[in-house]
Order: structure tokens, then C-alpha cells, then sequence
């Protein structure tokens, strides 16, 4: 059974005639009527009555039309789904982040990215940036977002820096300080945020590279926990700035600069497969990440429809 059979069938029933169902597909009538007979042949009894200038359905056509038409509908749809998968506007995007990506950046970038796309599944997975970049290498994500890591198979398109900031409790002593010097912290306690992550050992090299030993209070491997024991005054911590903005905005948390040379911080990237086709969501996501960032971000398009 062919789709042009279905097709031939369909227009004749609705059409109540080969010549006008033929002018509708735009075919030959003799094309058209040898496309139903080969229906009839397969099904081993005729689907039309022929009636001189026109046809109507037999009983058996009239049980069969319903699964016919289910069939084209189904198939139509199919169409609209891959329309919209090469347009960008359905489709699935899976992404692999770190957790401070993930919980302060990606939402917003998902905001601007899903708004008009509402035919786009969505999935978010986490872990830390190795992590994120073996999903990216087993195809387990499209995208995905943390510390730049480099590998031949994927391209690595740093985004921007976040500046590491200084927090401390609106009761802290340094609350009220315009600045110190790393010096200064030796002996307050220090917040740390996940041993496993970058942003622990660029605490501590930042520490190290001045000679400076500090004092380890606890170490939490949340972001959210971590800014809760800072407001509370159980000690300080060096964290995300876009991860402590709303805090400081509202005076629960106080940044303290720190007297260096550099500001400490971290690099942003986005990492995903090179040299493999894109699908529409991917390619449209991609194409977001290039307009806000001002990034080149260019992977292989999907292929040109037919």
C-alpha cells in the first residue's frame, strides 16, 4: 500500500468522482484510477461503485475511509512536527549545566528562548563541568553550559566572567569596610562551597597564591545553603556574583572588595558537539547565545528541506 493510493482514495470519496479528484491532485484521471484499483486488487474487493460520470463508496470503502483519512491526518501532522523542528519552534533541547548556571543564568536565557516557542520540550540536567562535558561527548545533551573545558570534539565558547565576590553578614565587622586585603581573613572563618567544584579551588589558589591559610568553617555543596550560614554570621565566603545579587540588593548580604591586584573570577562557556548537524531548537538556541553575548557560535545548519 502506497500514500498515493491513499491519497487517489481519499479525494475520490470526497470528490464523488475520478476526473474531479484527479484535477485536484493534479495527475492523470487514468494515473488516479489505476492507483484505487491497485488498492482494490490488494484489498480483493472494490472500495467504489463506478456510476457512470461519477463513484460513491461501497461498504467497504465506507469502513475503510476512516483509517485512511487517520492515516494522512497522522502523517500531516509528522510534516508540521519536522516544519517545526527545521524552523526551531518544536523539537526537544537538552542541556547539561553546572549547578550555579543552572540555578541563576539559565533561567532567564530559557525565558527569552521559549517565549514564541511553546511547541519546545525543554530538559535541564546538572552536574559539575567534566560532568557536563562528558554529557555533551556521549550525546546525552545538545548544549551545555560550566567552566571552559577543551576537547578536539567540541567547541568551547567562553560567554562571559562572573566576578567571585566577598560576602559577608550585614552584622560583620567588614560590613561597613569599603575594602581588605585577603591578609585580613586568616582568621575569620570561611564558607566553602563544594570541594568537587571549581569555584573551591579558586578559593583556595587565590589564598595560596598570597601565602594566606584560611580558616575552614564548613563546607556545603549548595550555593543557597552556603549564602544562608554567611546571612546568619557563621562565617564568610567568596561566591558567584550574579548568585548573591538579590541579597546584597536587599541588604542581607554585604559585598566587601578585596584588595588585589585582579579581581578574582570565572569563565562561562558554552560547550557543545563539533562538526554535527544542529537541530532547529539547537541551531535557534545557539543563535540567542550569539545575540546576547556578542559570541560567534557557529555549528552546522540542519539540512535544507527537500
Amino acid at each position: 500500500m502506497e500514500l498515493a493510493q491513499l491519497d487517489a482514495f481519499i479525494s475520490a470519496s470526497e470528490c464523488g468522482s475520478f476526473s474531479r479528484a484527479a484535477e485536484l491532485l493534479q495527475v492523470a484521471q487514468p494515473s488516479l484510477s489505476n492507483r484505487i484499483q491497485s488498492l482494490e486488487r490488494e484489498f480483493g474487493q472494490p472500495l467504489f461503485e463506478r456510476m457512470g460520470r461519477g463513484v460513491r463508496l461501497t461498504d467497504a470503502g465506507k469502513a475503510f475511509l476512516p483509517y485512511a483519512q487517520r492515516v494522512m491526518r497522522t502523517l500531516d501532522d509528522g510534516r508540521l512536527i519536522l516544519d517545526g523542528t527545521r524552523e526551531g519552534t518544536s523539537g526537544n533541547l537538552m542541556i547539561a549545566t553546572a549547578p550555579a548556571v543552572g540555578t541563576y543564568m539559565l533561567p532567564k536565557l530559557l525565558e527569552a528562548f521559549t517565549n514564541g516557542r511553546e511547541g519546545i520540550d525543554v530538559t535541564v540536567r546538572t552536574g559539575h563541568s567534566q560532568e557536563v562535558i562528558q554529557m555533551v561527548l556521549e550525546d546525552d545533551v545538545q548544549v551545555g553550559f560550566g567552566r571552559p573545558i577543551f576537547h578536539p570534539e567540541v567547541t568551547t565558547q567562553v560567554l562571559y566572567q562572573d566576578e567571585l565576590v566577598l560576602v559577608v553578614s550585614a552584622a560583620h565587622r567588614y560590613a561597613k569596610r569599603g575594602a581588605v586585603h585577603l591578609d585580613d581573613l586568616a582568621d575569620d572563618p570561611l564558607i566553602l562551597f563544594d570541594r568537587d567544584s571549581s569555584f573551591y579551588a579558586m578559593t583556595m589558589n587565590t589564598f595560596r597564591e598570597l601565602g594566606v591559610t584560611p580558616r575552614q568553617k564548613m563546607q556545603l555543596d549548595s550555593i543557597e545553603a552556603s549564602k544562608k550560614m554567611v546571612e546568619a554570621n557563621l562565617g564568610l565566603a567568596l561566591l558567584p556574583a550574579m548568585s548573591v545579587h538579590r541579597e546584597i540588593q536587599m541588604g542581607v548580604l554585604k559585598k566587601v572588595h578585596i584588595d588585589t591586584d585582579e579581581p578574582v573570577a570565572w569563565s562561562i562557556a558554552v560547550m557543545f558537539r563539533r562538526n554535527k548537524p544542529q537541530s532547529g531548537p539547537m541551531s535557534a538556541f545557539l543563535q540567542l547565545l550569539s545575540e546576547i553575548y556578542k559570541v560567534e557560535l557557529s555549528g552546522p545548519a540542519p539540512p535544507p528541506p527537500a
